[in-house]
């Protein structure tokens, strides 16, 4: 194998032929550039999102979709002049700063690609196709964009796995190993580069006119429906989150609250306080500043940018008196990028060490077949309570 000195100082192992590659499949949302594409968004968004959590019927899902994109055009168009999301752009200059950081360290064996949920041409099943393409045969799925990602991520593996069925070839699958990064609400790198970020605005810009019992900090995370059909939903570890943030902060600015950034569906109950009720509340305790500081969300996007523009607009409107700052996501910062590749590092030393799966999805279907003769035998008091089961299934297939 012919290898070039560059590629050797850059590698710490040596660089592979085609096989025992690692594709990192970092997931966002995606944002739709132009009003026109938004009510399609709405829809799709709708269908993974709140078919989890509301008792909606699904036939209910384009006419509310419009409906929403009617509000979102008037928002869009008159207060934002067409607002242009700068999330898509972000989230290309983090993957490609990962992926430089990664290459440094395992070269041509690791490759890092974008999905979108929710836009073409990044959908998981169309960037799977291409990772499938270059013959990549491990995959290390990487939900990036929010933190709270138990939930959130379920999305994008569910999409995965969707795409994985369609590509599947018939008797051995191309996948020879998997690993999933869920979140890192619970990092310490994180953590401490959220303290950081809220302690320099203080120090450059806040400090001179408020003292630091007067400095109100929301710290936003992505809303969460309380009841998700028996889906954990990532409430619990947003919270953490803004428990482990707060603690870094709160012996020297007394003023912190979570603000959740809530999409105020109808039927659902979210998380509370939303972020403007959490900033009201700092104000009525002698806030005469207020931070919004986004840990739930690592890439910009409307949520961060016109939602928080709006609530300020709102509360200022009542206390114009305060000062207020929107403080932006980690976005592509350094040391986020190294960071986020860093958590990667270890799974991708695992892929590249362990043994190839060997998946033959053929086998699914009558593995669950036998599955179901299986418990009718066996083991003694071990079948007997599948005993009932199984007659009572059958029973219920005879009415039908």
């Amino acid at each position: 194998m012919v290898t070039t000195p560059e590629k050797i100082q850059q590698s710490t192992v040596t660089p592979s032929d085609k096989k025992d590659r690692v594709a990192v499949l970092l997931m966002g949302y995606g944002e739709v550039e132009s009003y026109e594409d938004f009510a399609n968004y709405n829809e799709q968004a709708l269908n993974l999102l709140t078919a989890k959590f509301a008792p909606v019927p699904t036939w209910i899902y384009p006419p509310i979709a419009k409906l929403l994109a009617i509000f979102d055009l008037h928002e869009w168009s008159h207060q934002h002049g067409n607002f242009i999301s700068p999330h898509n752009a972000i989230f290309e200059s983090q993957r490609a700063g990962i992926e430089k950081n990664l290459q440094a360290k395992w070269g041509d064996r690791v490759k890092v690609f974008k999905a979108f949920n929710f836009c073409a041409p990044h959908l998981p099943e169309q960037v799977l196709t291409q990772i499938k393409a270059e013959g990549f045969d491990k995959l290390l799925i990487y939900p990036l964009l929010v933190v709270d990602s138990i939930f959130t991520s379920g999305i994008a593996v569910e999409q995965v796995n969707e795409a994985l069925v369609k590509l599947a070839d018939k008797t051995e699958h191309w996948i020879k190993g998997q690993r999933y990064i869920p979140s890192f609400y619970n990092e310490p790198d994180y953590i401490n580069l959220m303290a950081k970020m809220v302690e320099e605005e203080i120090a450059n810009d806040l400090a001179v006119a408020h003292l630091p019992s007067q400095i109100g900090i929301v710290l936003t995370n992505h809303g969460c429906p309380h009841e998700a059909k028996g889906f954990t939903s990532g409430i619990d570890e947003s919270q953490e989150l803004y428990e482990l943030v707060r603690e870094r902060l709160i012996n020297r600015f007394p003023l912190i609250s979570v603000g959740w950034l809530n999409h105020d569906t109808p039927l659902i109950d979210w998380t509370q306080p939303d972020a403007k009720t959490a900033a009201k509340n700092l104000i009525e305790l002698g806030a005469t500043a207020i931070i919004f500081m986004p840990i739930g969300f690592a890439t910009e996007n409307h949520e961060t940018l016109l939602d928080v523009e709006h609530i300020i607009e709102a509360i200022r409107r009542k206390y114009p008196e305060v000062t207020y700052r929107q403080m932006p996501c980690v976005n592509d910062r350094p040391e986020f990028l190294q960071m986020a590749a860093d958590w990667a590092n270890l799974y991708i030393e695992e892929l590249l060490s362990e043994n190839a799966l060997a998946v033959n999805p053929s086998l699914a279907v009558a593995q669950a077949k036998k599955t179901h003769s299986h418990s009718h035998g066996g083991e003694h008091g071990h079948s007997h309570g599948h005993h009932h089961h199984h007659d009572h299934d059958h029973g219920h297939h005879h009415h039908h």
